[in-house]
């Protein structure tokens, strides 16, 4: 008979793929992991994972083990929510996983907001220059730029987002697109682009990126030091220094997405934690869209408009 502490150890294993992984998550040491794996695999007679250099991988037995294991990971989940009560509010801990641009510029201020209305609520940002992998459990809910195609999982529109050119706002003048030849483009690293909607200046034809970062607040340093290149409306108003450029002739929009796992629909408190971070995040876009809209307006005309 398998208790709920041997499927968490064995749930952390599967999803982290290492004992060193699993380890911090558990808050035990990597050799505790693994004896207590070595000791539920002697229970059960039968290996559980293929141990190599390049980490743990689930046998047959493993990978039907963990769809148990995650049933039960849910049961308690819920039955934990319900011994809690709604009343109390928001309790416990939930990590969210978002692209970093917005995992810097907008989550800040939306989780605070949540946690100081939810004081027994602990909220974890995982900021990424990637996809977050709900099905290993990295994050419970991820923020994402393009809506997953597989997977059991629940999505929701949050808000457009929109992003433009811009330089620093003591730059040379810029009227046209080929004005831009010759400056310094910013951009993120090509074969780092980890979702289509981000590859922004490949449409543009403004040759090679030659200060790259896979990092949206890295870029946005560049800029500041004198490079040319997109950046989120909504992260304008951290550096005031930056001034929007040719908006009548480069203008994107985007989109975020919430992706919940399926399973969370039964969840009460998770499904009222997704509402307030969507409701969070599209109050926050429009006020840092609308105060870089007002600096612009306070300090002259964008330029190149």
């Amino acid at each position: 008979m398998l208790d709920w502490d041997d499927m968490r150890v064995f749930l952390g294993v599967a999803r982290a793929r290492s004992l060193s992984g699993a380890a911090s998550g558990l808050r035990m040491d990597p050799a505790t992991v693994g004896r207590r794996i070595a000791r539920l695999e002697e229970r059960l007679g039968a290996a559980l994972f293929l141990k190599s250099p390049q980490g743990y991988a689930l046998t047959d037995l493993g990978a039907r083990l963990l769809g148990r294991a995650e049933e039960t990971e849910e049961a308690v989940r819920l039955a934990l929510e319900e011994v809690r009560g709604a009343s109390q509010g928001l309790v416990g801990q939930v990590r969210i996983g978002a692209p970093d641009g917005c995992a810097n510029y907008l989550l800040p201020q939306v989780a605070a907001r949540i946690q100081a209305d939810n004081p027994g609520l602990e909220i974890q940002i995982l900021a990424l220059p990637r996809v977050v992998n709900l099905s290993r459990r990295e994050a419970d809910m991820a923020i994402t730029v393009s809506p997953p195609d597989a997977g059991r999982l629940m999505i929701q529109k949050i808000t457009d987002y929109r992003l433009h050119l811009a330089q620093r706002r003591d730059a040379p003048a810029i009227a046209t697109l080929s004005e831009l030849r010759g400056r310094p483009v910013v951009g993120y690293i090509p074969d780092m682009i980890f979702d289509r909607a981000l590859d922004y200046l490949g449409d543009l034809d403004l040759g090679m990126v030659q200060l790259a970062s896979n990092s949206v607040p890295v870029q946005l340093q560049l800029l500041r030091q004198g490079g040319v290149g997109i950046v989120h409306d909504f992260a304008l108003p951290f550096a005031p220094e930056l001034a929007r450029i040719l908006t009548g002739q480069v203008s994107f929009v985007r989109a975020f997405y919430l992706v919940r796992h399926d399973a969370d629909r039964r969840s009460e408190r998770m499904t009222r934690l997704a509402d307030a971070i969507v409701q969070g995040v599209r109050d926050e876009v429009a006020r840092l869209e609308g105060l870089a809209r007002l600096t612009e307006e306070q300090g002259g005309t964008t330029l190149g408009s």
